[in-house]
């Protein structure tokens, strides 16, 4: 697991076989051709938006601070998708369908709709987003078929974006106090920042009923044996001076660390998709099913952290004289590999996310692929999704994040979620 070599792209697989493995949305759907034809389109263009999606992510002032990416992507890829599946209705749609004429052209309504979402979501990105749109639209032959997929694909971003604007993601986050009692968060070192997402746990889903329906476990008590084991180990393998963490070890911690998870997810999602040469039909599908699971795992995740609101491995090892579990030996100069996140620790997000993205991967290409993820030039390459995030999840320990209790809930949460959605798109 982890071994590296230099590139500059990101490599979606070295054994990709055509098609997809696992069941297509909906209990009755049948998997479409993986081959592109004339009337579904190619899978190229959901790619396109995709990346056009990162590129706007890019820009640190594009995305409101409040409001969580997952649910940009989420928005895009159902948009595609329902537009998709109001032409071709070789599937159930997601939430609705809108009635298309006959000729109406499928990717001229994907490529419209990811259009109309992205500028809802970001306005002063216009440009750049009309200009992707005009280049998606030259691919497409003229004519009313054209123009009606167009229209389709018009109404169908109008109506999701409607449906979407009182999810709660524009409520004002609910003010945070910190706890000053044992266990509990509070803001941590160098900067104390005021926690991030207090009230995300709270919106809407797009597939789960609530945000806590697979709400972790409560979680060990600070005090106990079992909490003490695995602070011990974060102390030691997490910390800037660690004389127990490998090389190979601090490289995937700050490897993980580079880049947003969701956009790895979705980069390594491109590829297999472009490697595949896969069909419209299956790559609204494929895009639709990762990121909506990925933002419900998002609004499950913080649900249970401001539920429970574990404090993270920095303070508990930095009190750890105060005495509060006699197995711990405290150190109030202990210093993390990497500046900890501002938020609760359990569970943990790089589980979580990491999780539910291997897991629908896997159960829509199978275990045989072997995904290669590269960032800043860097290249680590993995025997398959799960050993990808597996080694996302133990990097936060290595990292000085998490605890492996905070690992093994995202990991328990991912996959629920990813299960839940698979089994209803």
């Amino acid at each position: 697991m982890g071994g590296k070599q230099k590139t500059l792209v990101v490599l979606a697989g070295t054994a990709l076989a055509a098609g997809l493995t696992g069941p297509a949305f909906g209990a009755d759907a049948v998997p479409p051709p993986a081959t592109p034809t004339a009337a579904t389109g190619s899978g190229t263009s959901v790619v396109e938006w995709n990346r056009e999606l990162i590129t706007i992510l890019g820009d640190p002032k594009a995305q409101p601070a409040t409001v969580q990416p997952t649910r940009s992507f989420a928005l895009l890829q159902a948009a595609e998708y329902d537009a998709e599946a109001s032409i071709t209705r070789a599937g159930p749609a997601y939430l609705f369908s809108t009635r298309a004429p006959q000729g109406a052209r499928a990717d001229a309504a994907a490529d419209q709709a990811a259009h109309d979402v992205l500028v809802a979501l970001y306005p002063a990105k216009r440009a750049g987003v009309d200009r992707r749109l005009s280049s998606q639209l030259s691919a497409i032959p003229g004519g009313p078929g054209k123009q009606a997929g167009t229209a389709v694909g018009a109404a169908v971003a109008r109506r999701l974006i409607g449906l979407r604007s009182q999810d709660g993601s524009s409520a004002k986050p609910l003010p945070f106090r910190a706890g000053d009692k044992v266990g509990y968060y509070r803001p941590t070192p160098p900067d104390f920042p005021t926690p991030v997402f207090t009230n995300w746990g709270s919106v809407q889903p797009f597939v789960l009923t609530s945000g806590r329906q697979f709400r972790p476990a409560t979680p060990p008590d600070v005090s106990s044996a079992t909490y003490a084991t695995a602070l011990n180990k974060v102390k030691s393998l997490g910390s800037r001076t660690s004389t127990t963490r490998t090389p190979d070890q601090t490289a995937a911690a700050k490897f993980w660390a580079a880049a947003p998870v969701w956009n790895v997810w979705n980069q390594i999602t491109q590829n297999l998709v472009t490697a595949q040469n896969t069909s419209l039909q299956n790559a609204v599908k494929v895009f639709a099913r990762l990121d909506l699971s990925l933002a419900d795992t998002t609004i499950a995740m913080y649900d249970a952290k401001y539920t429970y609101r574990v404090w993270r491995p920095v303070t508990a090892v930095r009190l750890g004289s105060t005495h509060y579990n006699p197995r711990i030996v405290g150190d109030p100069h202990w210093t993390p590999l990497l500046t900890t996140a501002p938020d609760p620790s359990y569970p943990s997000a790089h589980a979580a996310l990491s999780q539910a993205a291997a897991t629908t991967l896997a159960g829509l290409y199978g275990a045989r692929h072997h995904p290669a993820v590269t960032s800043k030039g860097t290249t680590r390459t993995y025997a398959g999704f799960q050993d990808a995030a597996t080694e996302a999840w133990l990097s936060r320990t290595w990292s000085g994040q998490h605890t492996s209790i905070d690992n093994r809930a995202g990991q328990q949460l991912g996959t629920q979620v990813a299960d839940f959605v698979a089994g209803r798109l």
